[in-house]
């Protein structure tokens, strides 16, 4: 399997990107292809003595879009950007799935217009995976529509059941809506709407899901729209961010907390390791034709592993095909 990776997208581009190829390659034995300033990726392969076990492959270009680019210019004025040509690795065979921690809005552009949707598929949507005490669980749009229609959210149900259940390997996979309460009657007639063809969906709907319960990982998977779904994604990171430092602070405050800290440093880690969203890799432009993984913008060389070893789960489960064959 290869998997091409845009080498100049993300905050840490390209030095963590290149990385993280090297770690995916040697630990998941995968063919790896480059795209980027050729001379730039050489020089971070051979200062940092990076290695591939697979076969590697670099595809030369200066251009790159960034994230204050409008992102239809990844079709015109960036064609030719290391996003535009992983894109084109991509849907020219040359790669089965792909990898990019740059622009999102550019990325859906690039998968919607370039890769294309799945046959009946309405819009593809981001779906991501937020840590939860059980684990993770996923919420599903996170910002590639921020106006949905109500057979929209439905199609959004559907294809996070099938992540589930082909790659993650839950049995009926518990799917949520997100709203204001939990009676079928709560939220506007998006969510009305939405809330009756899920009932009717070939998937496990438990039903209304309020935004408190989310944390707790009650559902496998929260389903909302691109706007409501990304201004929740933030908020969690938000708390989380600030909740660890608060704990920071009051573990410091005092020789006395010093010591207490000392004590449960260990389970302190474990927690934080647990919360690390780079763990879990990256998240899923889910209704396109081929695999497409969207990674964080800050990924570090673990998280763009991570990301890469996501694409390889999803093509190798034939997520993309059952999809398809569920819409059919």
């Amino acid at each position: 399997m290869r998997v091409v990776v845009d080498a100049f997208g993300g905050d840490n581009a390209p030095l963590e990107i290149v990385k993280g190829a090297a770690l995916a390659s040697n630990e998941l034995g995968v063919d790896i292809t480059l795209t980027g300033n050729k001379g730039t990726i050489e020089n971070i392969i051979k200062e940092n003595e990076l290695s591939f076990k697979g076969e590697l492959i670099i595809v030369d270009t200066d251009d790159v879009i960034s994230m204050h680019d409008d992102p239809t210019t990844l079709l015109k004025a960036h064609s030719e950007s290391s996003m535009a040509l992983a894109f084109k690795e991509l849907t020219e065979g040359r790669a089965d799935a792909f990898v990019s921690a740059g622009s999102t809005g550019a990325i859906v552009v690039g998968g919607t217009l370039i890769v294309k949707r799945i046959k009946g598929i309405k819009r593809p949507a981001l779906a991501g995976f937020i840590p939860s005490p059980k684990g993770h669980y996923m919420l599903m749009d996170m910002g590639a529509n921020a106006e949905c229609r109500p057979e929209m959210l439905e199609q959004f149900g559907i294809m996070a059941s099938t992540y589930l259940s082909k790659v993650e390997g839950i049995k009926e996979p518990k799917i949520g809506l997100l709203n204001i309460g939990t009676e079928d009657t709560k939220g506007g007639e998006l969510q009305k709407e939405a809330y009756k063809l899920l009932s009717e969906a070939p998937i496990n709907f438990v039903g209304n899901i309020e935004s408190r319960e989310m944390p707790k990982g009650e559902c496998d998977a929260v389903i909302t729209d691109g706007f409501t779904g990304n201004i929740a994604l933030k908020l969690i990171e938000g708390t989380a961010s600030t909740l660890f430092k608060l704990i920071k602070n009051a573990l410091y405050k005092n020789i006395f907390n010093k010591l207490a800290a000392l004590v449960i440093k260990k389970d302190l880690y474990a927690l934080k390791s647990m919360m690390d969203s780079s763990e879990v890799g990256g998240a899923l432009l889910l209704g396109v034709k081929k695999t497409v993984i969207k990674a964080h913008g800050s990924s570090d060389a673990k998280a763009v592993k991570n990301a890469i070893r996501q694409a390889v789960a999803i093509t190798e489960n034939g997520v993309i095909e059952t999809i398809s064959e569920q819409l059919t």
